[in-house]
């Protein structure tokens, strides 16, 4: 398993805190450096500037695709970032969003199978150098072209909750970006893209299955909780007037925490504020998906949500601004630390 970091704009970096920020993961045996798109910093700049500073890959997961890019816009910046690294940059899509307010919003059919499909195989095409022309409910292309050729390899992840989209990353991608996934879900997400990949008859074995976990790591345990719990919250809660089954909140009603969202979102209903729903929160449903605490425990909390995993990403999360909290999580949670938590523990010094 190849382990990196995920550095992002809710962590309140500048742009040249968050290259700083790089640059400290490089020296501490991290191998990758993700981050999500969206927001500012613009990630494909991050990715770029991690690239000129370190020989690390880095990869974005991931852009919000449907809601933000064109397949023919995205492509070429994707492209850039792929030459700029010398192939060492990874492009993960996703929808956006999802229900069909979402994608009325857009003016796109409620399909987002069928969407990111459209996405996966003009951007394929793209990046190939291919002239594309290609009609489906999503994308329109006429002979679109980036006008270059003996461009960098772009490996392209699909971001997938459900079952279908992820048979669809086995299908079409290079790999399936889960995210928010109990060891349990990574083990059913992989049965998932081998199905996808038979397809196609693909090899499964080449689809990476990659993702996000996110880590507090300060010795105020009060503080860190309360920061990863807002994030796990943010995800799982339902929105009102959106099913309770689509979603995140579909993905944690399935991983059997639909019970307790359902009685965090009724304190909602009766004017509970976000503190007090995380301290509602079992720290059942936060540890089941993430960290947070001291140093000490961090490494041995994360190797156990990672097995089915070929990378996973350590995700920064801070209870205090600033850098310095950032590179203390990184080294509280080294790749060196993490390979010692998951050796048996006869092995271990």
């Amino acid at each position: 398993m190849r382990i990196g970091v995920g550095l992002d704009a809710r962590l309140g970096l500048r742009f040249a805190e968050l290259r700083q920020a790089g640059r400290e993961a490089a020296q501490l045996g991290f191998e990758s450096l993700w981050t999500p798109a969206g927001g500012v910093p613009d990630a494909f700049h991050v990715c770029a500037a991690w690239s000129e500073d370190s020989p690390l890959r880095t990869g974005i997961s991931v852009v919000p695709a449907a809601r933000m890019w064109g397949p023919l816009a995205l492509a070429a910046q994707a492209a850039t970032v792929g030459q700029l690294s010398a192939g060492r940059f990874v492009l993960g899509i996703g929808t956006g969003g999802y229900g069909p307010g979402f994608w009325a919003s857009l003016g796109l059919p409620d399909r987002p199978i069928a969407i990111m499909r459209d996405y996966l195989v003009t951007l394929r095409a793209l990046l190939a150098g291919e002239s594309v022309t290609y009609e489906g409910p999503g994308v329109r292309l006429r002979g679109a072209t980036l006008g270059a050729s003996d461009l960098a390899p772009v490996p392209l992840q699909l971001g997938a909750l459900g079952p279908q989209m992820v048979r669809l990353a086995g299908e079409l991608a290079d790999g399936a970006l889960l995210n928010w996934a109990t060891p349990q879900r990574i083990a059913d997400s992989r049965r998932l893209v081998a199905e996808g990949a038979a397809r196609a008859g693909r090899d499964p074995q080449q689809v990476a299955l990659t993702m996000y976990i996110r880590v507090c790591v300060d010795d105020d345990v009060s503080a860190a909780r309360r920061a990863l719990g807002a994030q796990v919250l943010g995800y799982a809660l339902g929105r009102p007037g959106t099913p309770s089954t689509a979603g995140y909140r579909g993905l944690f009603g399935q991983m059997g925490f639909d019970e307790v969202l359902s009685d965090l979102e009724l304190r909602r209903s009766q004017g509970a504020n976000m503190d007090a729903l995380v301290d509602a929160a079992p720290d059942e449903l936060l540890t089941a998906v993430g960290y947070f605490g001291p140093a000490s425990g961090a490494p041995d909390a994360y190797a156990k949500l990672t097995p089915g995993l070929d990378e996973s990403v350590v995700r920064i999360v801070t209870a205090r601004p600033g850098l310095d909290p950032v590179v203390a999580a990184m080294a509280a949670l080294t790749p060196e630390r993490i390979r010692a938590a998951l050796a048996p523990a006869e092995t271990r010094p």
